[in-house]
């Protein structure tokens, strides 16, 4: 029921916008809007068909996100994020998800940009305001599971009976009496816990209210919502499931290629000594990363279970930690670090054509301990045969021959 009533709020939602639209279409699109965000990338094929078979020949106009893409954008190159086409449909999907549920979940594992997803498009929203198309969001973070439940919600002291009021109702209360039309986002990021999720009932459902113990009673109004940013809801009910929208995200989907291209511009601005060399490092990373990633999937067994996206991450950390000597431009730091005990020198920072070599010998190093550095002995042995073959068959560059 409370499936239906969303996509009844929607279809009028959208009949307001387009009052002459025919009813077909409307609730195709409204279909659309609130189920489509909590499928799996494999299922929406599926949930696509159904609908071509409930409403044949009808197509749907593509929604008009001109001046919210443009937003979007912009804030997106500010933060180094790419906006990719995967990354734009979850931020609309999580927008037209707010206009009809006062509680959702943004469910999906790490480095599917759940959190930049929500963070992009409060600001973009807020970037509109300028131009009266939308309201300024303000954002009211918390992580549930680092404080007790007498301290979220609030609690009684054991000797004088006080009360004390917790930070989910400071927060909520403070949103609550705010009478300006500026959205406000309480956002719950952490683990769901079957404990204090089940106390969340009343708010998510059709009463928005937030019974405390102390018997106060908080009405939320129609500018809050109620966002969850979890991994998965293996410990939620069906009570709470139900009562809030689904969007999934999946790191799949996203890929890592926007990491690596985000993490070279930023090479760009920190490591000025080595920016000659990033057209070198990106076609590394093209030519490796990938077919390594899929033999240690395939081929190798993991000690400890890792995501792809994970260990493309890890191997950029680990080569940036290993390029500190390019940091600030030689002369400065550089120099400070070829320090001197007793007149010998203990480093000094390569140059001219040893840097290639260098560059390239830190980035094998890297790779090896990243990608291959999860899997067990007899995987590290296929890892190691494999990496020299597809060194030697390739023949990238003379250089890697240093590197093996």
């Amino acid at each position: 029921m409370r499936a239906v009533i969303s996509v009844l709020r929607a279809a009028g939602a959208v009949k307001q916008k387009f009052p002459e639209e025919k009813e077909d279409v409307l609730m195709l699109r409204s279909l659309k809007d609130v189920n489509l965000p909590k499928f799996l990338a494999h299922d929406i094929p599926l949930f696509e068909g159904i609908l071509t078979d409930l409403f044949p020949g009808v197509s749907l106009p593509k929604p008009d996100y001109k001046k919210m893409t443009i937003a979007i954008e912009a804030n997106c190159v500010v933060c180094n994020i790419q906006p990719t086409e995967v990354f734009m449909e979850k931020i609309f999907q999580l927008y037209e998800m707010i206009l009809v549920r006062h509680g959702l979940m943004l469910v999906g594992y790490s480095y599917g940009a759940k959190t930049e997803a929500y963070r992009i498009l409060a600001a973009a929203l807020s970037d509109m305001n300028k131009e009266g198309l939308e309201e300024i969001t303000r954002c009211f973070v918390i992580n549930p599971k680092s404080i007790y439940i007498g301290q979220l919600y609030g609690q009684f002291d054991p000797v004088s009976h006080e009360w004390t009021d917790g930070v989910l109702a400071k927060w909520f209360r403070i949103a609550a009496v705010d009478t300006t039309p500026d959205r406000k986002w309480i956002i719950f990021d952490g683990p769901v816990d079957a404990v204090w999720i089940e106390n969340m009932n009343t708010v998510l459902d059709d009463n928005k209210k937030l019974c405390l113990m102390s018997g106060e009673i908080v009405q939320m109004t129609m500018q809050m919502n109620l966002i969850f940013e979890v991994q998965d809801l293996a410990v939620a009910s069906p009570a709470t499931v139900s009562r809030c929208g689904m969007v999934y995200v999946e790191p799949s989907q996203i890929g890592w290629w926007p990491l690596i291209t985000s993490w070279l511009r930023r090479m760009k601005e920190n490591f000025p000594g080595i920016v000659a060399a990033l057209p070198m490092i990106e076609s590394l990373l093209t030519w490796l990363i990938t077919p390594c990633i899929d033999f240690v999937k395939k081929h190798c067994r993991e000690l400890i279970p890792t995501a792809a996206i994970n260990l493309a991450q890890s191997l950029l950390n680990l080569y940036e930690s290993m390029l500190d000597e390019f940091r600030i431009p030689t002369g400065t730091r550089a120099s400070q670090r070829a320090s001197q005990i007793g007149g010998i020198v203990l480093f000094t920072p390569p140059t001219g054509s040893d840097v290639d070599i260098w560059i390239q010998c830190l980035f094998t190093m890297a790779l090896v301990w990243t990608v291959g550095g999860s899997i067990d002995s007899e995987g590290r042995h296929k890892f190691n045969i494999f990496l020299r073959r597809y060194y030697i068959q390739r023949k990238y560059v003379s250089h890697l021959k240093y590197a093996c």
